[in-house]
């Protein structure tokens, strides 16, 4: 599980919930019916008009993302294993490499190797790797913008709701009690237009991109690794290379632990 996902949601209804409580507001007020409504088929409503089916159809996926850690290799891991590979190659060639294409556990690296493999030039190597990176970046940059759609459209349609509440007080106006909780029921839809657009969906689209941006510089360090075994780089200066991608912190562990 994607532990600081869910904290976050939890802390952010937490701040909602202590707000209503120092100021004394019953929370029966939020049992608005009609703002839930406007909020929630609002911006579904939204959504299918912005994107294709296509688009809309891998929502469901995208909660898994939040919500659910990634497994795989660790940078780290993938290090090692281009190094070991680098080794290999180096001694015995790169045909050696594919009785090891099969046992690779990232789709990516296993591409790579598997085009070293074939004899592939680097030149068309990295165009293959970077070809599907860059695929792959704008397919997460639509999905994070169904969520980063969907933060701008929900507080608006909170004003919306509480328009409607308005008028809604305004046609008991004769009624001092009806127009007063008439008016708290507008502010209702506001307030949960700006929760779910400032406190959900905005930032599930900047875990995605930041996930995605995690994944393609584990894709680039790959490339980095694959292009330095097909231009017959020593694996020391191969594994200096990778590691130099690294924060220094994570260096001197790795080095520390290759000693």
């Amino acid at each position: 599980m994607e532990l600081t996902t869910i904290l976050g949601v939890i802390v952010g209804i937490i701040a909602v919930v202590g707000a209503m409580i120092f100021k004394h507001i019953e929370f029966t007020v939020l049992l608005n019916p009609a703002a839930f409504f406007v909020i929630v088929v609002g911006t579904i409503a939204t959504i299918l008009i912005s994107f294709p089916g296509q688009n809309v159809k891998v929502i469901g996926s995208l909660f898994g993302v939040l919500f659910t850690k990634k497994k795989g290799l660790s940078e780290t891991e993938i290090i090692e294993t281009i190094y070991e590979l680098s080794k290999q190659a180096r001694t015995d060639g790169f045909l050696s490499l594919e009785s090891k294409v099969e046992e690779l556990k990232h789709p990516f690296l296993k591409k790579g190797v598997r085009l070293l493999v074939d004899g592939t030039s680097g030149e068309l190597i990295e165009d293959i790797l970077e070809t599907e990176i860059e695929a792959m970046e704008k397919r997460h940059e639509i999905n994070a913008s169904v969520f980063s759609s969907a933060g701008t459209y929900a507080p608006t349609l909170g004003v919306l709701g509480a328009v409607f509440g308005l008028i809604a007080a305004m046609s008991s106006i004769n009624d001092t009690d009806k127009m007063a909780e008439a008016i708290a029921a507008a502010f209702v839809a506001t307030i949960l237009g700006i929760f779910t657009g400032y406190v959900l969906w905005n930032p599930f689209a900047k875990k995605l991109k930041v996930k995605s941006q995690q994944e393609v510089m584990t894709m680039e360090l790959i490339v980095k690794g694959v292009l330095s075994m097909q231009n017959g780089d020593s694996p020391f200066i191969l594994r200096e290379k990778l590691l130099a991608s690294l924060p220094k912190s994570r260096q001197k562990k790795l080095s520390g632990q290759s000693k």
